[in-house]
């Protein structure tokens, strides 16, 4: 299957996407599937590009940044430039993700205090009731 193309309803099933996200992805000039009349045709490319676009969406890169990156492997450089821009935007991005985290679990920890407070308030309040 590597140099067969997929119609939308494949690659749909293939990768756990809409035939309207791939529409859009399209839009965006992140994937140029050959037509046929009406039907759109993805290449082994476009499906490498798909993986790419899911892979960095779930990082959190936005759909520019990964655009760029895209955008980066045909400068003829054997993918040098592309590999080079996507891991310092991986490192800022990774710092970013484990920044959210710490003020997350700082979130958490203080909601977890609030709750032991607020069940000491309730059973007061029902040791209090109970004694009148």
């Amino acid at each position: 299957m590597p140099d067969t193309l997929m119609t939308i309803r494949e690659m749909c099933d293939a990768f756990g996407v809409t035939a309207r996200t791939l529409r859009f992805y399209e839009s965006r000039e992140l994937l140029s599937p050959r037509r046929d009349g009406q039907v759109r045709l993805f290449t082994r490319r476009d499906r490498a590009r798909l993986k790419l676009i899911l892979r960095g969406k779930r990082f959190g890169f936005s759909l520019e940044e990964i655009r760029q990156l895209l955008d980066l492997y045909d400068i003829g450089d054997q993918q040098r430039t592309q590999m080079l821009r996507t891991y310092e935007l991986a490192q800022k991005r990774l710092a970013a993700m484990e920044r959210q985290r710490d003020e997350l679990n700082e979130a958490i920890a203080e909601l977890k205090e609030q709750l032991e407070w607020g069940e000491r308030a309730i059973a007061a309040q029902s040791q209090s009731s109970a004694a009148e």
